[in-house]
């Protein structure tokens, strides 16, 4: 019952960051490095694969397409873990400290855990809560 609790909040959160992504792409460019490419395509694509990641995760007629969502999902938090230290550092470098190391340090933290979370949740682990 948790794990399926926390598997549709874990969809709606992707859900949520998804259509954000492609309803205001602005905030998610400013924090791009600049060695991507593409990045409007990079914003967009990425909120097409939170939104089918979602999806995926949330269904209840396919174990199979439910653990590829996870394992999707665990990926993208993978994948866009380097926008998050850029912009870490982009956002320490500000005059101001931008929003810190008490929003920051947590979104570093937060970051495998939700990979984990989207592979527990989704069954394709149970490592570690498995029981013995």
């Amino acid at each position: 019952m948790i794990r399926a609790g926390l598997r549709w909040l874990l969809g709606l959160f992707y859900a949520l960051a998804g259509s954000i992504h492609l309803a205001d792409p602005a905030p998610f460019l400013t924090i791009m490095p600049r060695w991507v490419p593409a990045p409007e395509a990079v914003v967009f694509w990425t909120g097409i694969a939170e939104l089918l990641g979602a999806a995926a995760l949330v269904q209840w007629a396919s174990l199979p397409l439910r653990r590829a969502g996870a394992i999707g999902l665990a990926l993208y938090a993978v994948c866009v873990f380097p926008a998050n230290i850029h912009h870490f550092a982009l956002d320490m470098a500000q005059p101001d400290g931008g929003l810190g190391l008490g929003y920051h340090i947590p979104r570093m933290i937060a970051q495998p855990l939700i990979a984990w979370l989207a592979l527990w949740t989704g069954g394709v682990t149970d490592w570690p809560l498995r029981r013995r």
